[in-house]
């Protein structure tokens, strides 16, 4: 029997190798010669990095950054097991959780650090870049990733503006003359899950400036400023942004991604089963295990286990989903591609006590879900 295993991480408490190890340990204790082939999955959100870097024998690189407040903190991406594809979260350097409540202010943060990451991948031989662009504190349209890059946004007396989407609307003219060169042979992809355009209702400001700080005062001044920084873009680069599905990820980062350095946005988890090979390897198998932290209807847009499991069905494979938790209308996945879904939870117990004994909740579960399908050969 060839098992896959292929979940994303269980967030705060296990990598998604860790998970498909310790499932792993469950299932040989009841189909102790069954192959089994583990793919540690993400969806272009947190953990991809980690995810893709282990199912590829690549390796982390550690490094000094800026975060959304020009703070230097320690952050980090991942070189893939060619040595020539770098994969990074952009949340390592630009991300709301590097800020307390209190600090968060979308006028001033800034994407810089993201682009000091890229700079360092560059030096480091990557001409090959995934991006992961969730979970920013920023509405910058990826002005500060252009600062670092090189690129000189002036405004009209000719001096830089400063940084935050509170200073877009200074921008008259932009200086390319200096972006780091290297940017031209470079393939980029965004993981991009939101297809939200830069300004307008479903802008970046309007949808997601709430949760990374901005009042309604701001929210407007935003969307205005993101919509003078797309009349700049369209005039020194002819290329319009305002409206492309994706442009308003990460406060604006993917319209920055895709005018200045070319990139293509796709939904993170498709890049994910590319980068892994995950259709080759699941082909002739007999049984997908998948599975997250949480799985409920939300888990069909986009997520990971939806996307394993929409594979898997092309094959007509099983599917099994093993979650720390069962949430709201998780029955609508059913009808999905999912043929079962199983909670670690065994007993009364806080989350707490479930993230700390998620490994060995685990191997039980996988343990009993083996012992079933035994039964029933």
């Amino acid at each position: 029997m060839k098992i896959i295993i292929a979940p994303d991480s269980f967030k705060g408490s296990l990598s998604a190798l860790e998970v498909c190890e310790n499932i792993e340990i469950g299932i040989r204790v009841v189909f102790d010669n069954a192959e089994i082939v583990r793919v540690p999955m993400a969806d272009g959100g947190e953990g991809t990095v980690q995810s893709l870097v282990d199912a590829t024998g690549g390796k982390l690189v550690k490094l000094k950054v800026k975060d959304p407040l020009m703070r230097t903190i320690d952050a980090f991406y991942g070189i893939l097991g060619d040595g020539n594809t770098a994969v990074i979260e952009m949340a390592a350097a630009s991300g709301i959780t590097l800020l307390s409540k209190e600090e968060r202010n979308p006028m001033k943060t800034t994407t810089y650090g993201t682009g000091e990451i890229i700079v360092h991948a560059l030096d480091m031989g990557c001409r090959n870049f995934i991006i992961g662009i969730g979970g920013s504190a920023t509405n910058d349209g990826g002005a500060g990733m252009l600062n670092a890059l090189g690129v000189k946004l002036l405004d009209g007396n000719g001096d830089e503006i400063g940084f935050g989407g509170g200073y877009l609307d200074k921008l008259e003219n932009i200086d390319l003359s200096k972006i780091d060169s290297r940017i031209k042979l470079c393939n980029i992809v965004a993981a991009c899950d939101v297809d939200n355009p830069l300004c307008g209702e479903k802008g970046a400001s309007n949808i997601f400036g709430p949760q990374k700080g901005a009042d309604e005062n701001m929210i407007i001044t935003l969307d205005k400023n993101l919509s003078h920084y797309a009349d700049m873009v369209e005039k020194y680069l002819g290329i319009s942004i305002v409206d492309y599905p994706g442009a308003g990820a990460a406060g604006g980062l993917g319209g920055g991604l895709l005018a200045f350095l070319n990139a293509k946005l796709r939904p993170g988890i498709n890049i994910v089963i590319e980068t892994t090979a995950l259709e080759d390897k699941l082909k002739d198998a007999d049984l997908v295990i998948t599975g997250e932290g949480m799985i409920d209807y939300q888990t069909q847009y986009g997520k990971t286990p939806y996307g394993v499991a929409k594979l898997a069905k092309k094959y007509n494979i099983p599917v099994i989903a093993i979650a720390g938790g069962i949430g709201r209308d998780a029955e609508e996945l059913y009808s999905k591609g999912f043929d079962s879904i199983f909670s670690i939870v065994d007993k009364p117990m806080s989350l707490e006590e479930a993230m700390e004994n998620s490994d060995l909740l685990l191997q039980k579960t996988a343990e009993r879900i083996m012992r079933v399908i035994k039964m029933n050969m």
